[in-house]
């Protein structure tokens, strides 16, 4: 079988080739050719050690030069070239303490996760498919190479990487695969946080996000978090349809706590502000309640950014909340009208304020909200000259 192979990636193989020795495209960009899918990045696997690939190809970076990998530049473009490795002992149930080069390709394949990530390929030799990744592939499963305790024992974030593969293929996890994750699964513990939220992150942004539930189905979830672990999931519901952005999916699986839980959960995961502060005001207003006029929804605009309250609405309609539709329509009313949302908008700014002769500080702010606030209610009054002679009627 022949896959497209980029040609910047062929030339680096056959640049190594030409030199003796082995090389091949591997790991997830094979496996994603075969599926037909378009690959995020491509990988490629070679028997010259990282000091003989950086003397063959004139621009490199040392990108993990210690663990075999080094980034040929090819128009400006970097590939990772990794010299075949066996790991040494895994000390801290995530990184061997040490690794050594070999001439194998086998030994290479063998330590990697899962089947369908262990194939490799090149034009010359096709497929190499020493561990029943492509039946795997079309019988749509995931299953560890080799022992899968050893696996998990070696790296617990693969026990996330089960799922979250399962999830982006809608594949299934095969059972004794199932079986190791559900004993591994406190070994998580030994993996920062960071890295648990980008596994879930991603589970989350894929095709089949509700097959989040598995964390909790397989045990893994008290590992995560104890706040990811309370979270209510007996009515979970992310459809696909959502757009494929962090705050929105993480919103529609929190769409069940309150405010303070959400940021807990996220926080504890080391989600970055701007996600968690938009997961809270959209799981704080899923279920409010707004109103079918164009003064409550004005009103629930003016609470977040133009781009937030879309996502809102998005949300509501996928999770079928009542009355949206007709939100959405009254939206964009009130959009075509121009009204005004935010203070941006308001007809009056605090230096006319100040030039009409009120004093500096807190006050300027009290006023300029309080005109937000009637102007929400009646837009047509966001005019200077109306809303100056509100605040000083002698003038």
């Amino acid at each position: 079988m022949r896959i497209a192979v980029p040609q910047a990636v062929e030339e680096i193989i056959e640049t190594l080739t030409g030199y003796g020795y082995e090389a091949y495209a591997v790991g997830g960009c094979v496996r994603d050719s075969l599926l037909g899918r378009e690959p995020g990045d491509w990988d490629i696997t070679t028997s010259a050690s990282p000091f003989q690939v950086k003397e063959i190809f004139r621009r490199t970076i040392d990108t993990g030069i210690l663990h075999g990998t080094v980034t040929v530049m090819k128009n400006h473009v970097g590939y990772e070239v990794t010299t075949y490795r066996i790991d040494g002992e895994y000390e801290d149930g995530r990184h061997p303490k040490s690794v050594a080069f070999t001439s194998d390709l086998k030994e290479d394949l063998c330590r990697r996760d899962f089947t369908v990530n262990a194939m490799a390929y090149s034009h010359e030799t096709g497929i190499v498919d020493i561990f029943g990744g492509m039946e795997d592939l079309h019988r749509g499963v995931i299953r560890c190479v080799g022992n899968p305790v050893d696996r998990f024992t070696e790296d617990a974030l693969r026990i996330l990487r089960a799922i979250r593969f399962s999830a982006q293929l809608g594949f299934v996890i095969e059972e004794k695969t199932r079986a190791a994750i559900e004993k591994i699964a406190p070994n998580l513990m030994k993996v920062s946080r960071e890295r648990v939220q980008v596994e879930l992150t991603k589970l989350l942004l894929s095709p089949h996000p509700e097959q989040i539930r598995e964390v909790y189905d397989l045990g893994i979830s008290p590992y995560v978090s104890a706040a990811f672990h309370r979270a209510d999931i007996k009515n979970l519901c992310i459809p696909s349809s959502l757009p494929a952005e962090k705050a929105v999916r993480w919103s529609a699986f929190l769409k069940n706590e309150d405010r303070e839980a959400v940021i807990s959960v996220l926080k504890d995961l080391k989600m970055d502000n701007a996600t968690i502060d938009a997961a809270a005001v959209l799981t704080q207003w899923i279920h409010r309640e707004i109103a079918e006029d164009k003064v409550a929804i004005r009103r629930a605009m003016s609470q977040m950014e133009p781009e937030l309250f879309d996502r809102l609405l998005c949300l509501r309609t996928s999770l079928g909340c009542p009355g949206t539709e007709r939100l959405k329509e009254l939206t964009g009313q009130i959009r075509q009208a121009g009204d005004c949302i935010y203070l941006k908008d308001l007809a009056v700014t605090g230096k006319d304020l100040l030039n009409c002769g009120m004093k500096p500080g807190k006050q300027v702010g009290t006023v300029l909200s309080g005109l937000l606030d009637e102007v929400l209610e009646h837009p047509e009054q966001n005019k200077k000259d109306v809303l100056l002679r509100r605040v000083f009627p002698k003038q």
